[in-house]
């Protein structure tokens, strides 16, 4: 079994290093982290490692039908990850990262990734955060969900991520409450035309006013 579980805040610049450095040391070890983003407050573990997604899964009581999006630095690691990207897709991570959109692309084949039954596909989104941006930088690509067990709401500060999550995860980031945003707005682009599969913190018309092909999925 990994160590105790350690909480670091990072709201100053003095304890944010140390804090950044155990965190990364930690997803290097194939062990899950809590950290901040832009909406609420999430688990990450190495994309790269099918064993942390499986662990990052458990912890949240959440099936391989639940793949969990993965969370990149800068924009130019889209194409590392993905694959057939359109322009569609490109002007709006262009416009809206780092921010509450992600990205629905087709996942590069030669990835040597697990990250659940994804069909062939990752979600991407570069965070509006600076301890996420930070963490990322020092990792690469994070799956990242929301803290919290399935079912349960979203964590809005490290602590309550800890109530549910316990010892599951090895490093908490503790940066304040995150209740501000939404969720992030989901667009699936694989599909023929753009299709808005998750309302969140990004509205239609915003989409629109950069790709006006955009539409919402229809509802049942």
């Amino acid at each position: 079994m990994h160590r105790v579980s350690e909480t670091f805040d990072v709201t100053s610049p003095q304890t944010r290093t140390a804090a950044i450095d155990a965190a990364r040391d930690a997803v290097r070890r194939g062990e899950c982290v809590v950290l901040p983003t832009d909406t609420v407050y999430g688990i990450g573990a190495d994309a790269f490692s099918p064993q942390a997604v499986a662990v990052l899964l458990a912890a949240k009581g959440r099936g391989r039908n639940m793949p969990p999006p993965v969370l990149i630095a800068r924009q130019e690691v889209m194409d590392a990850l993905a694959t057939e990207i359109p322009d569609s897709a490109r002007a709006l991570a262009e416009t809206l990262w780092p921010g509450g959109l992600t990205l629905i692309l087709r996942s590069q084949p030669s990835l040597a990734w697990d990250l659940g039954e994804t069909r062939g596909t990752v979600a991407l989104r570069m965070p509006a955060d600076e301890v996420a941006l930070e963490l990322l930088a020092a990792v690469g690509p994070m799956a990242v969900s929301s803290a919290n067990r399935t079912g349960m709401a979203a964590a809005t500060t490290a602590a309550q991520a800890q109530e549910m999550l316990a010892e599951s995860v090895s490093i908490y980031l503790e940066d304040g409450e995150r209740s501000t945003s939404a969720a992030s707005t989901i667009v699936d682009c694989t599909r023929e035309v753009p299709t808005v599969v998750r309302q969140g913190a990004i509205p239609l018309h915003e989409l629109q006013a950069i790709v006006p092909d955009v539409t919402a999925a229809e509802t049942e």
